[in-house]
């Protein structure tokens, strides 16, 4: 197997140098099945060059399915600069694939193969914990794979487009990917932060990322606020793999409007009543008189 190349393997860039965890905050990620690919790419790229972010769970299916696998991998190794290089890489084998495979070949495996050792991911020490979803082909019933659980089968066939390409056979039974977000699991998260969904249209069940601070909910101080993200000027339908080639110069387009939407999200400052909260909070603690 080849291991990503480029990625930092020092732990020591986790978080940027000298930052503690406990400064962080947390963002869990839901990815749907609809996300457009390098879209979420931008999304998760730019939320890796935020110091004072970090991930907490992520649930995808989809492409996204891989994607998030690349991250947990490239953090792993190499924390968010470690993180970036390995999207970076995945998307440049995606692009050079696309472009010389056979008609209705997939190269998926091979790209995730040469991209990710999935033992790293499934280590209780890897940063993130994933959450992959993929839809039993007999069933219709959705089944949520945990970190502990992956494999790359796993991983493959949450991104397998249904009767499209053949399902992928999981301790004996058939999976291919999951479409609809609202059967994704709910999730509360530990500490104060957002819950952010990647998608690829809005939904009636979803509150759009806006250019409007996010008031803080009083009386529930750890319950996260969701956001969704999409990207509105990309066609609808389109889907990785059906075209015969990927340029890098569309991919890129589309990872910056990605990066573009985090950007907006951030200077709307939703984390600002989470910290104004832990801040008042450390101040009355220094104020009160030992008992």
């Amino acid at each position: 197997m080849h291991i990503q190349t480029g990625i930092e393997t020092s732990r020591t860039s986790v978080g940027g140098a000298g930052r503690a965890m406990d400064d962080r905050q947390p963002v869990d990620i839901v990815v749907a099945n609809d996300a457009h690919g390098a879209f979420v790419w931008g999304v998760l790229d730019r939320l890796l060059d935020q110091p004072d972010l970090c991930f907490g769970n992520i649930t995808a299916s989809g492409f996204g399915a891989m994607e998030a696998a690349v991250l947990a991998y490239g953090l792993a190794l190499g924390g968010q600069r470690g993180a970036r290089t390995a999207l970076t890489n995945f998307w440049r084998r995606v692009s050079h694939a696309s472009m010389l495979m056979a008609e209705k070949a997939s190269p998926l495996r091979s790209i995730l193969e040469q991209t990710i050792e999935i033992a790293e991911i499934r280590k209780k020490t890897c940063p993130v914990k994933l959450n992959i979803v993929a839809s039993n082909a007999r069933t219709d019933a959705v089944k949520v794979f945990p970190s502990d659980q992956l494999s790359i089968d796993i991983i493959l066939a949450a991104a397998t487009v249904p009767f499209l390409f053949p399902a992928v056979e999981i301790d004996g039974d058939t999976y291919w990917g999951d479409g609809d977000v609202s059967v994704l699991p709910s999730f509360q998260a530990i500490e104060p932060g957002a819950q952010l969904i990647i998608a690829g249209k809005p939904s009636g069940s979803m509150t759009p990322c806006s250019d409007h601070r996010v008031a803080a909910m009083p009386g529930t101080p750890n319950l996260a606020r969701t956001q969704t993200i999409f990207d509105t000027a990309h066609r609808a339908g389109a889907t990785m793999f059906l075209r015969p080639w990927t340029d890098w110069g569309e991919l890129t387009a589309m990872r910056d409007r990605g990066r573009k939407k985090v950007e907006d999200w951030l200077m709307a400052d939703h984390f600002a009543d989470d910290r104004s909260a832990v801040e008042k909070k450390g101040n009355m603690s220094r104020r009160l008189p030992p008992a």
